[in-house]
């Protein structure tokens, strides 16, 4: 038997309650993020709240949904760099035209 199919014999498949798990944390995310959004009082610390959320979202659906929990390093890299860039790029942004003020 070959490598990669000893590896897909051991790996286990979640089951229906772990995917209902997960799609409850993610409509909980999803509900603070509106939430954060209508409060006038985290107005200010808004951008950075949503970006946290937002990435931990997208860090659950490429885990439990793509499974890549289970797959090699170099594909959760293949989405996680991306992301990093992308709110490097967003954080420029918000810092450039004033979205956050450092003094």
């Amino acid at each position: 038997m070959t490598e990669n199919a000893q590896a897909a014999e051991q790996h286990t498949h979640p089951s229906t309650g772990t995917y209902l798990v997960v799609a409850g944390v993610l409509t909980v995310i999803t509900l603070v993020e509106i939430g954060v959004f209508y409060v006038p009082a985290f107005q200010s610390i808004l951008a950075p709240v949503l970006m946290i959320l937002s990435g931990t979202k997208f860090a659950l659906v490429v885990m439990f949904y793509m499974h890549l929990k289970t797959d090699h390093r170099l594909f959760t890299a293949a989405f996680a760099l991306p992301l990093l860039i992308a709110i490097a790029v967003i954080v420029a942004l918000l810092f450039l035209f004033g979205a956050f003020s450092l003094g």
